[in-house]
């Protein structure tokens, strides 16, 4: 399914999270104050970019906040992030928050957004994952670089309904769990839509693997 997505915050993690959601066919539009940083975006084709204060309800309204399905506030400022998400909410009630935060003590604020992301601890992958919402899941700061996903499998991806022997996943993929969390992955474990599997993947091959279980 493909999102409408806002992003308060052109930074290295912002921009990054872009690029993983346009790369995945999202829509993306980037909120940015600083004009030399929106330049740099608009270089890359990888989103709509606004320059301006996401706090500003102007702003929001420019980006079309009541037309997006969620608003993502990246910014290094926590509390900026979650007064973006809260204003976006008002102006928005359905669409879905996803706010960064400084550390794991201000995990306070999920009381009033529907995620708070960590991203030093995994990247920008994990921001995206939670963007998109619950369907990929990113354990952080499991060992080094290497991300450990909890994916559900998606009807009609290349992958689904097929056994792990026939499907040829790239090197440096190990499907960890059945379908069912309760058994190690065998050859003859099928992959059915619907269900969910964990699935260990190096950085580098992580979009090859989740084309063919998403699509």
């Amino acid at each position: 399914m493909t999102l409408d997505i806002i992003i308060a915050g052109g930074g290295r993690v912002g921009f990054e999270t872009a690029v993983l959601l346009d790369g995945r066919g999202h829509d993306v539009t980037v909120v940015e104050p600083d004009a030399a940083r929106c330049d740099e975006i608009a270089e890359e084709y990888v989103a709509t970019i606004i320059r301006g204060d996401a706090s500003d309800p102007d702003i929001l309204r420019q980006a079309d906040v009541t037309g997006n399905d969620v608003i993502a506030g990246l910014t290094g400022e926590p509390g900026l992030n979650l007064a973006i998400c809260m204003e976006a909410t008002e102006m928005n009630p359905d669409i879905r928050t996803v706010a960064r935060i400084e550390n794991r003590g201000q995990e306070g604020y999920g009381q009033f957004v529907d995620e708070t992301v960590f991203p030093e601890g995994a990247g920008a992958r994990v921001a995206a994952n939670e963007i998109e919402g619950s369907d990929v899941r990113t354990l952080a700061d499991v060992t080094g670089t290497l991300d450990i996903m909890e994916i559900r499998v998606e009807e009609g991806a290349p992958a689904a309904g097929k056994e792990l022997r026939s499907v040829r996943f790239p090197a440096g993929t190990l499907v960890i769990s059945d379908d069912d969390g309760d058994a190690v992955a065998r050859p003859e474990t099928t992959l059915t839509p619907g269900k969910r599997y964990v699935i260990a993947v190096e950085p580098n091959v992580a979009d090859e693997v989740m084309n063919l279980l998403r699509g």
